[in-house]
């Protein structure tokens, strides 16, 4: 079901406004177009058949697959989580049946070790002329089915590809696969997605006989820094990116990611039990939060939170309600994040204030996978290599100078920019990666991206958000009908409508301020409406 949503009414149908079975988010006044209402313009039809399609070449690949699903009829992989609240990009509760689309699967091989698997969905009919193509998350491996679902219902073409391995397999977990594969690297760091992107629009142009006038890019953690490298590298391949979480520089974060549990290797006594956290938080939003925070169980602003965990130091015995002194010191470090021994210059700042129910799975004596991988798979090279021997300026050094080359994304997006892309940034203040670095990166995009810049960047950063979604903030919101909106009115987006959703319902409205200003509760209304709040610079 197509749904039109105009400004400020937040969810059709969750809030008893009209009767649909699937409501979807709106953005606000300065981006209202919602990604379900298909343009009027060229509502394109094929001019070939899905099977006439199968016998177009592409370059270095092989086409694997080629299909005529109708209306209704795909089923997501058993192993997918289906898309809702948080997940899905354009802010819907649920997936409606799929539209009758034609699917390509290929195989690119751009070098003799490359092995990149991809997937383009073509609607059959009601195309908008867009394409969407899905980032992907931690180590790749799998294509983004759900998000391209997403998108499909929309009426977008809609690609996205595995990065060059399939997580399925023994060498595909983690960072495995690039043990002794540099062209796999490369495929992952960059390549597998602008081929993607090539091939997308080819076929694309070959089966409408036009090729899409807008295409927009949206992921989050790793597919937030591949949106930012796509940016970066090859500035024609989209015109709007939603970057959620970019972990970049991805060597430093990495390193943040495993400062717990090193400081832990040294001195196990400094493990704070995961039963304690709750309590720290508690602690933390007492002394931070506002009236309206704290009934929401969340901070507002943790970068005005000074809050040191002293105050919570046993006066005796350890006990439940506080921490003893080797206990403080780790919280300490962890807020702190790690610091060059020699220069004591910061590697990556620690988590937010407010974090601290997101903090044990990253400080329980077992480093995560996730980050260990990139030193002893990719950086190094060496699968025996220990974390509790990690140097933190010899080690972290030689990390960030294998993998930058690769992966880090410096600030200066000007050639974006120039040709009129348009970049929206978003990151939870509940997310282990602190939003105080992508601020300072964002204030640094802007500075290098000249005038244009201006008008072609925002940075949104949402209370109470974990790692892309979840956590008790509002995490659900249109990202797709925002992008769009921007790149076809042209006016950057200052204020958008988020929800908290609870069991699909929504209990709670809020809007995401553009940075610098913040959400602000106006005084009057009811606390859980978007409409009783400000936006404000502070």
């Amino acid at each position: 079901m197509i749904v039109l949503i105009l400004s400020r009414v937040v969810l059709i149908g969750a809030c008893a406004m009209a009767a649909t079975s699937e409501p979807s988010l709106a953005t606000d006044a300065n981006a209202t177009a919602n990604v379900g209402v298909l343009k009027a313009q060229s509502a394109a039809v094929p001019v070939i058949s899905c099977a006439q399609l199968a016998k177009f070449v592409l370059p270095n690949a092989s086409i694997t697959l080629m299909q005529s699903i109708a209306s209704g009829q795909y089923q997501l992989p058993q192993a997918v989580q289906r898309p809702h609240g948080g997940r899905n990009i354009a802010g819907r509760t649920e997936l409606g049946p799929n539209p009758e689309f034609c699917r390509i699967a290929a195989t690119l091989r751009p070098t003799s070790d490359s092995e990149i698997k991809i997937e383009v969905w073509l609607p059959q009919s009601g195309w908008n002329g867009k394409l969407l193509t899905a980032g992907n998350s931690g180590w790749g491996g799998s294509l983004m089915y759900a998000a391209m679902l997403t998108g499909l219902e929309a009426g977008f073409a809609t690609a996205s590809t595995d990065t060059g391995h399939d997580s399925s397999m023994p060498d595909g977990n983690g960072g495995k696969f690039g043990l002794g594969h540099p062209e796999r690297l490369v495929d992952y760091a960059y390549r597998a997605y602008h081929n993607l992107t090539v091939d997308a629009k080819a076929l694309i142009k070959t089966f409408y006989g036009i090729g899409p006038a807008q295409s927009y890019w949206i992921g989050c953690s790793l597919g937030g820094l591949e949106g930012l490298i796509e940016a970066k590298r090859y500035p024609a391949d989209y015109d709007g990116i939603v970057a959620g979480a970019p972990p970049n520089p991805i060597a430093r974060f990495n390193a943040v990611q495993v400062w717990p549990d090193w400081l832990i290797s040294q001195d196990a006594s400094r493990l704070i039990p995961q039963s304690k956290y709750a309590m720290v938080h508690a602690a933390v939003l007492k002394a931070c939060s506002s009236p309206v925070g704290l009934k929401d169980g969340l901070l507002e602003q943790p970068d005005r939170c000074d809050f040191d965990p002293i105050q919570l130091q046993c006066k005796g015995n350890d006990g439940e309600d506080c921490l003893t002194p080797a206990q403080v010191y780790l919280l300490r470090q962890i807020y702190a994040g790690p610091h060059n021994p020699r220069t004591k210059a910061l590697i990556f700042p620690g988590p937010a204030r407010g974090s601290e129910l997101e903090m044990f799975a990253f400080a329980n004596g077992k480093a995560p996978d996730v980050a260990l991988d990139l030193f002893r798979y990719a950086a190094f090279q060496n699968p025996t290599w220990n974390l509790t021997s990690m140097n933190w300026d010899k080690d972290v050094t030689a990390a960030i100078q294998k993998m930058g080359p690769l992966m880090h994304v410096d600030s200066d997006l000007k050639p974006f920019f120039d040709r009129g892309g348009k970049l929206l940034m978003y990151i939870g203040w509940n997310d282990y990666h602190n939003p105080e670095q992508l601020i300072e990166y964002y204030k640094s995009v802007v500075e290098h991206g000249g005038e244009r810049a201006r008008d072609s960047v925002r940075l949104f950063t949402i209370p109470g958000m974990n790692h892309c979604l979840g956590g008790a903030g509002c995490d659900t919101f249109d990202k797709l009908g925002v992008i769009d909106a921007w790149v076809e009115h042209g006016t950057a987006p200052q204020r958008i409508v988020a929800a908290k959703l609870d069991d699909e319902k929504v209990v709670r409205t809020r809007p995401l301020c553009a940075y610098p200003e913040v959400a602000k509760y106006m005084g009057s209304g009811d606390s859980e409406d978007e409409a009783n709040f400000a936006c404000v610079a502070e």
